[in-house]
């Protein structure tokens, strides 16, 4: 198929409408049978359960031409899974997992001309999401909801790619202790929309929030999960019930053991020791990873011996490994790529 003539080496991570996207409306207590839609638009009562008491949950993934031409999305399974436990702690229908991948495949298939061609650095990134859609004014799940898929094509999160960012130690939690920090709800990030300006108007690409009950231990950041290098080169990253179980995260422990031979763990990891590691990294679905070269501890620098100028060492090979693999220049593990026929 012949794709849409678009600069793919210039685009931002931007919204950038494609030709279709998937919609599915659940009624009486039940998915009807999804479609295909031309149009981009949403229509929706003023009373709807999404607009008055925030009832929405989605996800993120990508699709990619790989070196041999075809087009694949990386463990859409995971997705489908974090989606529905996200869906059911905030009392809403589960979408389910056959149905997900099915209407990936479709959208992805619709909007082929979209996937950016391999070797452009940019994708086809895909955003499912769920909201209650009908009028709720008492304080109680929605009754009806729609499940969307909408599809875009992106370059690198960080306007500077892989160059190291600088983020700071942020005074405001992302979550609340037992709270929802654990699943994709959008309620979550809009609690982190003020920080991120605040730390873009002093000068910070991102922030580094503390464990919300004692604030000794990292946590995450407003989009992405942390991971760490240590001296001697063991790769761990944070664990708590309050972060989010990042597939990208859970994918680089597995090529950090299994590909590279390392010795990888994901463990509590106090602020206190952040000092003595290595290299730092923002990983996720967006991002993949973007290195950190230094935090900003209220006007006390930790800075990485990895630098400012480019990637360190370890996360370069664990960048490497896992792109590689998603390109399709790397053998996958069983399951991980799945082909869009």
């Amino acid at each position: 198929m012949e794709k849409k003539n678009i600069d793919w080496s210039s685009i931002g991570f931007s919204y950038m409408p494609t030709d279709y996207r998937y919609v599915s409306n659940f009624k009486d207590g039940k998915w009807d049978e999804g479609t295909l839609s031309t149009d981009p638009n949403i229509v929706l009562n003023e009373c709807a359960g999404v607009l008055q008491y925030s009832q929405s949950v989605f996800e993120g993934l990508k699709a990619y031409t790989t070196e041999d031409g075809r087009i694949v999305t990386f463990r859409p399974d995971l997705n489908a899974e974090r989606i529905a436990a996200s869906a059911a702690r905030l009392e809403m229908p589960v979408f389910p997992k056959e149905r997900f991948i099915d209407a990936v495949n479709q959208v992805v298939k619709a909007n082929a001309a979209w996937v950016p061609p391999y070797g452009s650095g940019a994708t086809l990134y895909l955003r499912p999401y769920m909201f209650g859609s009908n009028a709720v004014i008492g304080v109680k799940p929605a009754d009806e909801y729609q499940f969307r898929i909408l599809t875009t094509p992106v370059g690198p999160y960080f306007k500077g790619g892989a160059k190291p960012i600088t983020i700071r130690v942020s005074d405001f939690d992302r979550a609340a202790p037992c709270g929802t920090g654990n699943i994709k709800a959008g309620l979550n990030y809009a609690m982190s929309l003020h920080a991120i300006v605040d730390a873009h108007k002093q000068g910070f690409d991102e922030n580094m929030y503390l464990d919300p009950k004692t604030r000794t231990k990292v946590e995450e950041t407003g989009g992405a999960n942390f991971i760490f290098v240590t001296k001697d080169g063991k790769v761990v990253t944070p664990k708590s019930d309050s972060i989010l179980p990042s597939i990208t995260r859970r994918s680089l422990i597995y090529v950090a053991k299994e590909y590279l031979g390392l010795e990888a763990e994901e463990r509590e990891i106090y602020f206190d020791e952040v000092k003595d590691f290595a290299e730092c990294g923002l990983c996720g679905t967006a991002a993949v990873i973007s290195p950190v070269g230094k935090i900003n501890d209220h006007g006390k620098e930790i800075c990485f011996p990895s630098g400012m100028e480019k990637m360190g060492p370890v996360i370069q090979k664990l960048y490497d490994t896992l792109t590689g693999i998603q390109m399709g220049r790397i053998e996958a593990p069983e399951g991980w790529i799945h082909v869009i026929e």
